[in-house]
């Protein structure tokens, strides 16, 4: 048999097929067009089989069979491929890596509260700068201002848009052109090779690093203070501990230090948390409670890490540096939209009853849930697949929390463990109508499942169920075209 690659139809002899005619009644030319192009450069360089591979049905009426007839078949294949160049290039993806705030993936899922915010206040007008009250001209960073003060203690507060706009905002403002004195210890890097220092002189700051690597002492700031001083930065290792011989300056002490030198200390802490999850198995991370009891000038954290809301800078801190960012220029080209706010609002505010702010905010219930109630999902889900044919087995895993907060926790969790060629599930996983992203370990593709919200069970499994039955169908049902 020659290879059906050599004779493959021409586009204009595809889209006048009945199979491609029917999907010009829902899609625009231009498109169908593009997606037949695709199917055929797909074939021609044997990632799918031929349609006429195999098929030696008649063609259809009113056509002629010979080299370059579109052959029947090839509608599914055009039609997979409109529905991948119609699909929005950003979508949902079940995050089953076993890195609960998986930054690639978008960190934390929002509550359903969020959720109804967002809708609601996107649906129509809303009072973003518009004070109901008095009839006139209000301030976008009024909202979330309460809740803020009331959940970490502080006198005022302000939100940008993430917490690295809060840091350029924050130095911009006290240090523009002046020193900001650092431990050489805290000149971190952050995700997507982002790196503190950097982010630190595109804000006009002047960086005078202190100390070394592993020790710096409450001395070697007191010994930089001078005119040229304009703050005192510490930045929370939230994404890796140094262990050994090292020292490092608490806030409480460096407060004092400041506010003695005349200047503002600002406190990146990073992770937003609000509940302490000593509980939980997750210990020695500060609450933004904590952070702001020990006296810093301003405390810088995420929206979208533990906390547990929308991506966002949410600036704490004494009402007069507050004010001070909130009236920098820079702080209207940082600024965060009406959905942001809506969205970190209704967290926030759930944050008033614990139980409730565990229960419901996805990140929190996922982290806190107990290896036993993990377990039982994974069986679940396991006794699913199985039942669909798909071979696999549960096993325990390790989990972590991401989002560059407790680096070195390990929580006890649950896999499904799929057998077959790991490299191969996973691509046939992440290509899925709804792409699912596990972890290859032991050769073998786990999908953690404390990593996925409990309500997107049932939809985890039927994604898996959907790819693996695909791609097992058509590795039975089509010969491989023979390679050249």
């Amino acid at each position: 048999m020659g290879d059906a690659r050599r004779v493959l139809p021409a586009i204009g002899t595809l889209l006048e097929h009945p199979e491609v005619r029917e999907l010009l009644t829902h899609a625009p030319r231009s498109l169908v067009t593009e997606a037949a192009r695709r199917a055929v450069t797909r074939v021609r360089e044997g990632l799918v089989p031929s349609p006429d591979v195999g098929n030696p049905e008649a063609p259809p009426a009113g056509q002629t069979a010979g080299p370059g007839a579109a052959p029947s078949g090839w509608g599914a294949l055009i039609t997979e491929e409109l529905r991948r160049l119609a699909a929005p290039s950003l979508r949902p993806v079940l995050n089953a890596t076993g890195v609960v705030l998986h930054t690639n993936l978008g960190r934390a899922p929002l509550a359903s509260a969020a959720l109804d915010a967002i809708t609601l206040t996107a649906s129509g007008a809303t009072n973003l700068e518009y004070d109901v009250e008095a009839g006139r001209r209000g301030s976008r960073y009024s909202h979330c201002v309460s809740l803020l003060r009331e959940l970490t203690g502080a006198d005022d507060a302000i939100v940008v848009n993430n917490c690295a706009a809060a840091l350029v905002l924050v130095l911009n403002t006290f240090c523009d052109k002046k020193e900001a004195i650092i431990s050489r210890g805290e000149l971190i890097e952050i995700g997507g090779s982002f790196r503190v220092p950097d982010i630190m002189a595109r804000s006009g700051a002047v960086l005078r690093e202190v100390g070394t690597t592993n020790r710096t002492h409450v001395d070697d700031y007191r010994a930089a203070l001078a005119e040229s001083t304009g703050a005192i930065v510490k930045v929370h290792r939230s994404n890796f501990e140094v262990r050994g011989f090292v020292a490092e300056a608490p806030v409480r002490v460096l407060a004092e230090v400041a506010r003695d030198g005349g200047v503002p200390l600002l406190f990146d802490f990073g992770s937003g948390l609000l509940l302490d999850l000593t509980p939980y198995g997750l210990g020695g991370e500060p609450t933004a409670r904590d952070a702001v009891s020990e006296g810093a000038t301003l405390t810088l954290m995420s929206g979208d890490k533990l906390m547990g809301g929308p991506q966002a800078g949410v600036i704490v801190g004494s009402r007069e540096a507050v004010a001070a960012c909130r009236s920098n220029p820079l702080c209207r080209a940082l600024r965060v939209d009406k959905l942001t706010l809506a969205a970190l609002e209704a967290t926030l505010a759930l944050y008033r009853e614990p139980e409730r702010a565990l229960r419901e905010i996805p990140a929190l219930a996922m982290l806190t849930a107990s290896a036993e109630c993990v377990a039982e999902r994974a069986r679940t889900l396991g006794g699913t697949l199985r039942a669909a044919g798909v071979v696999c087995d549960v096993v325990p895993s390790d989990a972590t929390v991401g989002g560059g907060a407790f680096p070195t926790a390990r929580i006890p969790s649950w896999s499904v463990a799929l057998d077959g060629n790991a490299a191969d599930n996973d691509r046939r996983l992440r290509l899925g109508g709804t792409p699912v992203v596990g972890r290859i370990e032991d050769d073998r593709l786990r999908l953690d499942v404390r990593s996925v919200p409990a309500a997107l069970d049932a939809a985890l499994a039927d994604a898996v169920v959907a790819s693996l039955a695909t791609a097992a169908a058509s590795a039975a049902d089509s010969p491989r075209p023979h390679r050249l």
